[in-house]
């Protein structure tokens, strides 16, 4: 979700530099089952243009009328929406609309997470019933204490009068692409469509930039011993796809300190296995936890055949073994598929 809030963001300083007023709308509490969970948003502007979306484009047109009498009062409120005789999701969804603005304090505060890959934590305060009263609203708690509220009207601290809904910002996804291919083309479009910040590391003769490469936020060209330069995370997936065993061997070497969740490997298994032994006799203290995190051939077995196949093959491992989930097919699966 930290790309969509991003995006709102953004949303919310072009309207202020247009002198167009915001409100921002968040799903904080949820009854039974709905296409989208607590935590997502989407920005209403006096223009009636929204940023966003709370569900799958059922709620949004009633969020839209709610929000006039946001807009008309200054004053936050919560709104129920019931899908359980409208919607096939079987739940009621408890949504705080409150009036929206970015200082330039705040709006500094967030760049430098984001830039920094911080967490931070929004708090929304608010009750679980159709109401409107002062007090309701969010506030965003940075590392070291800084905390800021949504509004002026806004405080970050919190009491016993409201119910807080509490959720942790991470940075964005990163998928670092290592080669730059047609294949690694498509697989950095597909990347960036969720929201993912994308970065190809390209050969440092290759003279492709970003122009090539849609999606990318940036085309580097790094050499094996230079790429640990780049903070590479816990929320950082690698692809190696240089359609070179040396190259890949040379930055898998280089990659053996870094926290990454992921790194995928093109090519047959033999050639996985041909890489890891190598690996292995350069390394054969190699933690287990960090073998465990190399997926080769990459992607799941969904029969890919062409390079935009193999990439959603490859976003969708990349997706189960970042939540922890076995692929199944959902016709399989019992009971809710949502957790």
């Amino acid at each position: 979700m930290t790309h969509e809030f991003k995006r709102i963001i953004e949303s919310c300083l072009n309207n202020q530099e247009e002198n167009i007023k915001s409100v921002l709308a968040t799903v904080v509490a949820l009854d039974g089952s709905s296409y989208r969970k607590p935590g997502v948003r989407m920005l209403i502007a006096e223009n009636d243009k929204m940023t966003g979306a709370v569900s799958g484009g059922c709620v949004e047109k009633e969020v839209l009328n709610q929000a006039q009498e946001v807009f008309k009062k200054d004053t936050a409120k919560v709104m129920t929406y019931d899908g359980r005789y409208r919607l096939g999701c079987e739940g009621i969804l408890y949504i705080l609309l409150e009036p929206f603005s970015v200082s330039e304090e705040l709006e500094a505060l967030v760049k430098k997470a984001f830039r920094e890959r911080q967490s931070f934590f929004i708090e929304s305060a608010f009750r679980k019933e159709e109401s409107q009263a002062a007090g309701m609203g969010s506030a965003i708690r940075f590392g070291g204490g800084k905390q800021m509220g949504f509004s002026e009207k806004i405080s970050a601290e919190r009491t016993d009068e409201f119910s807080v809904f509490r959720q942790e910002i991470k940075p964005l996804f990163r998928m670092l692409i290592i080669g730059a291919e047609h294949d690694a083309v498509q697989l950095c479009s597909a990347a960036s469509l969720l929201g993912w910040e994308v970065l190809v590391n390209a050969s440092p003769k290759d003279p492709r930039t970003k122009a090539n490469f849609p999606g990318a936020q940036e085309v580097l060209h790094l050499m094996p011993e230079e790429i640990q330069q780049l903070e590479i995370d816990s929320e950082t997936a690698v692809m190696l796809m240089n359609h070179s065993y040396a190259t890949d061997l040379k930055f898998l070497l280089a990659l053996k300190n870094c926290s990454v969740v992921y790194i995928g490997l093109l090519g047959a298994a033999k050639r996985r296995e041909k890489i890891f032994n190598a690996f292995i006799e350069y390394h054969p203290e190699t933690d287990a936890d960090f073998l465990d995190k190399i997926y080769g051939p990459a992607g799941l077995d969904i029969a890919a055949e062409t390079p935009q196949e193999i990439a959603i093959s490859v976003i969708a491992e990349i997706l189960a073994v970042v939540r922890k989930k076995p692929t199944i097919s959902l016709r399989e699966k019992m009971g809710k598929i949502h957790t």
